[in-house]
């Protein structure tokens, strides 16, 4: 029977934990400094509390950090501090540079390192969630063995450490900077009293915007006249008494493509390379005079 150690049990740690235990683990967690509704989490998952980390790790083949981004690094030290020899997993939304110094820390230490990122609600009551792997080999089967059958997909990347989080954060960089920025229109269009025709507007537009990349050449080609609108609506929500730097931020990246003006046939390697550098833009901070004036 495979153990793990699972660092913590909030919501995701909990589900995680949970599809685990049906999975066939046993599976630890310890309850020092957590809440009571941690508690509650853990007993109803079907976890065993331990007395101690170091009691914990020592009878567990893997250890499975799943832990708001700032306290990763924080509780990977806590595992690398102690005579873990087993399979650490960081699970958490953190950023590739993150992960490989987490990596280092237990580089001289003989555990193996897995870089994971979750996407999909908590896998819980039938819902269904992914766990992308990356890094060490044997620590990414021994996941993918702890999970089968269960409502965690484990998928292996087949790439180094890093790999997983620069996924989750290409995915998250979208998805939830989408949802702030819906917040924001809503808000906007309540403010004027449009709120129905912005739900009517919305419902024109296309469902599939992370997908189709084939689109992103025709985005920097009109990105010459779509800053200044930006502008626009940075003006009209300040106005309305709401953020404006979503809107500022996008007009100063789309700076980066103000060379390529209705290049529809631009190459993808050359637009991200545009983001990448803003070669020939100018500022991407503040807009040019001509990009005001188009």
């Amino acid at each position: 029977m495979t153990t793990m150690t699972l660092l913590h049990p909030g919501a995701m740690g909990a589900a995680v934990g949970e599809q685990a235990v049906h999975g066939g683990a046993r599976v630890l967690w310890v309850p020092d400094g957590r809440s009571q509704a941690t508690r509650v989490r853990a007993e109803k998952a079907g976890m065993e509390a331990c007395g101690s980390l170091a009691d914990a790790l020592a009878v567990s083949d893997l250890a499975v950090s799943l832990c708001p981004p700032h306290a990763a690094e924080e509780v990977a030290r806590q595992v690398a501090g102690l005579p873990y020899a087993g399979v650490f997993v960081d699970a958490n939304a953190i950023s590739p540079h993150r992960m490989e110094r987490i990596a280092v820390l237990f580089s001289e230490r003989g555990a193996a390192v897995v870089d994971g990122a979750v996407f999909g609600p908590p896998p819980t009551g039938g819902r269904r969630a992914s766990l992308c792997l990356s890094g060490d080999r044997r620590g990414v089967r021994a996941l993918a063995d702890a999970f089968e059958g269960t409502d965690l997909q484990v998928r292996a990347l087949e790439r180094p450490i890093g790999s997983a989080s620069a996924l989750k954060m290409a995915f998250a960089g979208f998805q939830k900077a989408a949802r702030t920025i819906a917040a924001v229109s809503h808000a906007l269009a309540e403010a004027h009293g449009v709120a129905a025709e912005l739900v009517e507007q919305a419902q024109t537009m296309p469902a599939d915007i992370l997908t189709d990349a084939d689109y992103l050449p025709s985005v920097a080609a009109r990105a010459w006249r779509w800053a200044p609108e930006m502008h626009e609506v940075a003006e009209t929500l300040r106005q309305a008494g709401l953020p404006g730097d979503i809107a500022q931020a996008t007009a100063s990246v789309m700076l980066r493509w103000e060379g390529d003006k209705d290049r529809f046939d631009m190459p993808l390697p050359e637009v991200f390379a545009h983001l990448r550098t803003g070669d020939g833009q100018g500022s991407a901070d503040e807009p040019s005079g001509d990009a005001r004036a188009h």
